[in-house]
C-alpha cells in the first residue's frame, strides 16, 4: 500500500473505533451487520477468491457453528469461549469431509458448488428434526441485561457486539493478508488460475485445496458463534437456507473476488443500499415481498456487466491506492 492508502485506512480505523460514541443504536446495528458480512465474506474469499473453489453452501458452517455454541450454552451452561472451539472443530470436520469427497473424486466447478448446497440442505433437514436444538420451533437464548457487559458469557450492549465483530473483521483482514503473501497463497493462486499447470509444476493440489476449505470453514464457524449470541434465536429454515449463503458470497463478488478489501466494500455497499431501500419503502407505506433479493440481483447484474472484477479494483485505481 502507498501512503495515501495507509492514510485512508487510518482514518477509516479511527472512524470505526469512535462510531458507537457518535451514532445511535440503529446505525450501530447496521454497522455490526456490515462487519459480520465482511468477516464471513472474507472467510468465503479464502476458498473461492484465493483458491478458486466455488462454495454455495457456506450457510452450513454458519448454522453448525451457531447451533453448537448456542446448544452447549443453553443446555449445559458452557460459555461461548469454550463452545467456539467445539464449533470450529465440527465445522472443520464437515469442511474436510466435503473437500475429501469432492477433490478425491475429481468433483470441481459447478458440481462442487452443488455438492456444498446439498450438504447445507441435508443439514437443514436434519436440524429440523433434532429436538436438542429445538427442531423447526427454533432455539432461543436468554437475553441478558443489555446495559451490563458479561464477557464470560458474551452478553452485553450492542456496542460490545460491534467491537467484537470489528475485531474479528480486522483480524480476518490481517490474517488473509498474511495468507496471500505466504507459500499457501501463491499455491492457491496457481491452482485458481490453472490447476493442471499447478499439478505439472509439482504442487499437491489436493492438499492445498483441502487447506483452503479447512481455513474457510473454521473462520465461518466463528462467524456463526457470533451470530447466535448476537441474535439470540436460531431457526434451521433461516440459518441454513441458501439465501444465507448468497448473502455471504455477494460481498466478495460485488467488491472484488480475491482482493483483501473487496469483501469489506461489497458488504458495506450491499447492506447500506438494501437497508436504505427497505426503510425507504417502509416510510412510504409500501411493502414489496422479496424486494431485497431483487435488489441483490440487479446489483449483481450491473457489476458483472460493467465491473467484472468488482468495485474495489476499479475504485483503487481511480483513487490511486495501488493494489
Amino acid at each position: 500500500m502507498n501512503r495515501r492508502a495507509i492514510a485512508l485506512l487510518g482514518v477509516l480505523g479511527v472512524f470505526l473505533l469512535i462510531l458507537p460514541h457518535i451514532a445511535g443504536s440503529y446505525v450501530i446495528s447496521v454497522a455490526t451487520l456490515i462487519l459480520f458480512f465482511a468477516f464471513t465474506g472474507q472467510a468465503w474469499n479464502v476458498m473461492m477468491g484465493f483458491c478458486g473453489q466455488l462454495s454455495l453452501g457456506h450457510s452450513l458452517y454458519v448454522g453448525v457453528g451457531a447451533y453448537v455454541a448456542a446448544g452447549l450454552f443453553f443446555h449445559y451452561g458452557v460459555g461461548p469461549w469454550a463452545g467456539v472451539w467445539v464449533a470450529i472443530a465440527l465445522c472443520v470436520a464437515l469442511g474436510a469431509a466435503i473437500g475429501f469427497l469432492a477433490f478425491r473424486f475429481g468433483i470441481s466447478g459447478v458440481y462442487f458448488a452443488l455438492l456444498t448446497i446439498a450438504f447445507a440442505e441435508f443439514t437443514r433437514i436434519g436440524f429440523d428434526h433434532l429436538q436438542w436444538t429445538g427442531g423447526p420451533g427454533g432455539l432461543f437464548l436468554k437475553v441478558a441485561q443489555r446495559d451490563q457487559i458479561d464477557l464470560a458469557n458474551f452478553r452485553g450492549p450492542p456496542a460490545m457486539y460491534y467491537y467484537a465483530i470489528l475485531f474479528l473483521a480486522v483480524s480476518a483482514l490481517i490474517f488473509c493478508s498474511f495468507l496471500l503473501k505466504s507459500k499457501a497463497g501463491y499455491y492457491w493462486q496457481a491452482i485458481r488460475e490453472n490447476e493442471e499447470a499447478a499439478q505439472a509444476l509439482g504442487i499437491n493440489t489436493f492438499r492445498w485445496k483441502m487447506l483452503a476449505v479447512v481455513i474457510s470453514s473454521a473462520m465461518t464457524a466463528v462467524g456463526g458463534v457470533f451470530y447466535a449470541f448476537y441474535y439470540n434465536n436460531l431457526f434451521p429454515e433461516q440459518i441454513f437456507h441458501i439465501s444465507r449463503s448468497i448473502e455471504i458470497i455477494l460481498g466478495p463478488i460485488i467488491g472484488g473476488i480475491g482482493t483483501l478489501f473487496g469483501p469489506i466494500l461489497g458488504a458495506a455497499v450491499l447492506t447500506l443500499l438494501a437497508d436504505g431501500i427497505t426503510e425507504g419503502l417502509a416510510a412510504l407505506g409500501v411493502e414489496i415481498p422479496g424486494v431485497k433479493q431483487v435488489f441483490y440481483g440487479v446489483v449483481l447484474l450491473g457489476v458483472v456487466m460493467f465491473l467484472p472484477h468488482g468495485i474495489w479494483p476499479a475504485l483503487a485505481r481511480r483513487l490511486g491506492l495501488g493494489k
